[in-house]
């Protein structure tokens, strides 16, 4: 079955009068919104074609239907127009927090959850990859060998390595130089064969100290730091009647709360290197994998602070969610961040 011009119109009706009213609607309801002069009975007959292919479903006994997943998906990825609607003073208002970054995210979740009337969080910056910037080796006593790792983004990580033999200062300082020589502006993928064969040959003998000192290296880089979460409005699910059951609303707080099942989520999204859209991406339902947002939306963007340096920003509301407004709000703000973050370089 075709989903022709009519029934995409009457779908487009549908979900426009659901996002304003929360109500299942039927067919006299659609008669007076659409200008395609349809009787009640033509219009249920399209209905009926519509719920089959479904786009629409009818909730309990209801005569009303109410948009699917899959008619949200279709009016998300065929209806929502590109609207460049400015957010009134946010630029101004981000602009004053703009000294310190996370003061500034606070503020973007606070902004976007007044402006959206959603639940809001925003992950702090983290990087898109990690490099050797300048690894130091002291000996502390015969058996230990401090490892300290600097990566590009100043990260510090602290090693401390038993020695199998004693290494005199000179052989040390060797090491010092070989290592960064050698690893300097390297990823962990970078280590290969190669460059860990080379760096032996080089030194000569001490194989397990190098083995030692480069698997801390590889820890080092491929660790992930706790990521800071900020979010914001997340009482304002409460607005909403379909995420008002108490159990739901239980679980849904409790996450935002918790934040840590958010920040894996947020840990999950990898950027798509888009600058232009910032990676924006819709999420209805189970597409968002998250079992506590069955029963809600999830739109989310891509900020970059500058180069390798990322994070997110999502939007959680019900399946209902104004898309269009969400959409507009998300891409004026993103273009209000780019310009903070270029300012700040």
């Amino acid at each position: 079955m075709k989903l022709d011009d009519r029934k995409l119109k009457i779908l487009q009706v549908i979900i426009k009068i659901y996002l304003e009213t929360g109500e299942p609607v039927g067919s006299r309801t659609i008669s007076k919104y659409t200008d395609l002069n349809l009787s009640s009975a033509t219009i249920r007959n399209e209905m009926s074609d519509l719920e089959e292919m479904g786009y629409i479903i009818q909730p309990h006994t209801s005569a009303g239907r109410i948009p699917s997943d899959k008619g949200y998906r279709l009016y998300v990825d065929t209806m929502l127009e590109d609207k460049a609607q400015e957010v009134q003073d946010m630029k101004a208002e981000l602009k004053e927090k703009a000294g310190r970054i996370d003061v500034l995210l606070k503020e973007v979740a606070k902004l976007l959850a007044v402006n959206t009337n959603y639940a809001t969080m925003v992950s702090g910056p983290r990087y898109a990859s990690k490099k050797v910037k300048f690894i130091q080796m002291t000996t502390v006593d015969e058996e230990h060998l401090l490892t300290v790792i600097v990566l590009d983004n100043n990260t510090v990580k602290n090693e401390m390595i038993r020695l199998e033999e004693p290494l005199d200062q000179e052989t040390v300082l060797k090491l010092n130089f070989i290592l960064n020589t050698s690893l300097n502006g390297l990823d962990v993928v970078d280590m290969n064969l190669a460059v860990i064969q080379k760096i032996k040959e080089q030194m000569g003998a001490h194989n397990l100290v190098i083995d030692s000192v480069l698997e801390a290296i590889g820890n080092a880089l491929m660790e992930n730091e706790d990521l800071e979460l900020y979010t914001s409005g997340a009482t304002n699910i409460l607005k909403y009647p379909e995420l008002s059951d108490k159990a739901k609303v239980t679980q849904l707080l409790g996450a935002f709360e918790e934040k840590r099942m958010l920040t894996d989520w947020m840990e999950k999204e990898e950027p798509d290197g888009e600058a232009e859209n910032h990676g924006i991406q819709v999420y209805i339902g189970s597409e968002t994998n998250v079992e506590s947002m069955q029963d809600c939306s999830l739109v989310t963007a891509t900020y970059r602070v500058n180069d390798g340096v990322y994070g997110k920003i999502g939007i959680v509301g019900p399946k209902r969610m104004d898309y269009d407004k969400v959409v507009a709000t998300l891409q004026s703000l993103m273009n209000q961040l780019d310009d903070i973050f270029k300012d700040k370089e």
